[in-house]
């Protein structure tokens, strides 16, 4: 099967089991017209982290890498009232649409938009309101994935979710040999989670219009 192939099941799947949204067609419309890279999370992706969220009750989520928002807003509509998502931007144009895209999905009055480097907006949020999160969405630059797992670790909570983004890498990842810092930042990722015996998780390998490529879902026990 080809690349194409995925990408016309992911529409079929997209068609039937997603309702229409003009709200997240005009973000990813907005998004496209800013230049933003189109690197953000399928429909059915989305509509999994969605799923996840509601399924964890999170009622705060952290998110490391903002884009466009399109996964900021799949995940802030599965908060309950009164809850937040802080989601974190090393980029202030994406930022600032972002921002934009947020409020045009009424979520400004949840969703924080931070922008710098996570790695130094992660230490602020050890006092912040919002932390122990119940749920971690990381999906940002690949080379930092164990630092941000490591933060992720220290700002949630015993049955916390912990997600993270493009861990295969199209095969990749399986290359010891590589010289790809993304790669070997996703290898010590995994390395970490296996031999965390306070975690408990597994990596998914996926195929659709993204490619080949997969996420690693986490579970902290203690």
């Amino acid at each position: 099967m080809s690349a194409d192939r995925w990408a016309v099941v992911d529409a079929y799947l997209t068609d039937t089991l997603l309702p229409a949204d003009p709200v997240l067609d005009d973000i990813l419309a907005e998004s496209a017209a800013a230049g933003l890279p189109d690197i953000q999370v399928s429909a059915p992706q989305g509509a999994l982290l969605h799923l996840l969220a509601r399924l964890q009750g999170a009622r705060t989520i952290l998110e490391v890498g903002t884009l466009g928002g399109y996964s900021t807003i799949w995940l802030a509509r599965a908060l309950p009232d009164g809850g937040r998502l802080v989601t974190l931007e090393s980029e202030v144009r994406h930022a600032e649409v972002a921002r934009a895209n947020v409020d045009r999905a009424g979520l400004g009055d949840i969703v924080d938009v931070r922008v710098g480097p996570a790695m130094d907006l992660l230490p602020s949020l050890a006092t912040d309101p919002a932390t122990p999160f119940d749920l971690v969405f990381i999906d940002a630059d690949k080379p930092n994935n164990p630092h941000y797992f490591a933060w992720a670790r220290q700002l949630t909570r015993p049955g916390s979710l912990i997600i993270v983004d493009n861990v295969v890498r199209d095969g990749a990842v399986a290359d010891s040999d590589s010289d790809d810092a993304g790669v070997q930042g996703t290898r010590q990722l995994l390395a970490s989670i296996g031999s965390d015996p306070a975690v408990t998780g597994t990596a998914i390998q996926t195929v659709g219009v993204k490619g080949y490529d997969g996420f690693a879902i986490v579970v902290v026990s203690s």
